[in-house]
């Protein structure tokens, strides 16, 4: 009997397990409209950007995004697990030097992380835009959760106008950028 109550309670330990898994991954995805948010700027509405206040990963303090009213901005959601979001990480750096000048902020938020893991990629990488930290997921959420990495584009005006889901290439970066530059 003591063979069967315990292969009875791994079985209870792994569905327990199982089920709080399935829960995360259901509020990471479900939180905050994100979804609702992504089927708007799909469909062309331009939606406004939610707004965020979050720690640097640097340590130096904290951006809002409503700071960079006025300003074109990139905001590339990314993990240090996630295997696109690092190959991605250098391309963004050299488009973000050669778009700085002409009034456009790339902002990275290191989501669903450890800030520890988070911090040796951006040190790795040589990230010089501004790295901020979601770690449990909740501006992600906003945006429409996992999986990652996703990316942004807010006009002048705080509006999203464009976005992609995955891996970005140079010319991805060019078009998302480009777009948004120019004139409405």
């Amino acid at each position: 009997m003591g063979r069967r109550l315990k292969l009875a309670a791994q079985v209870l330990a792994v569905a327990l397990v199982a089920g709080l898994f399935g829960l995360l991954g259901w509020k990471v995805t479900h939180q905050g409209g994100g979804a609702e948010l992504v089927k708007k700027a799909s469909e062309g509405k331009k939606p406004v950007a939610p707004d965020f206040r979050l720690a640097r990963l640097d340590g130096g303090g904290h951006l809002d995004l409503k700071s960079f009213r006025n300003k074109v901005v990139l905001v590339n959601f990314w993990a240090s697990w996630c295997d696109p979001c690092k190959r991605e990480m250098p391309r963004l750096e050299q488009a973000y030097r050669r778009y700085r000048d002409r009034g456009v902020v790339f902002l990275g938020v290191d989501a669903q992380d450890f800030d520890s893991s988070a911090k040796r990629e951006v040190l790795k990488v040589g990230t010089s835009y501004p790295v901020v930290y979601d770690g449990a997921g909740k501006v992600l959420g906003r945006y429409g959760g996992l999986p990652l990495p996703r990316t942004f584009v807010i006009d002048r005006r705080g509006r999203l106008v464009d976005f992609q889901l995955g891996e970005l290439e140079q010319a991805d970066i060019n078009r998302l950028v480009d777009g948004a530059l120019r004139p409405a």
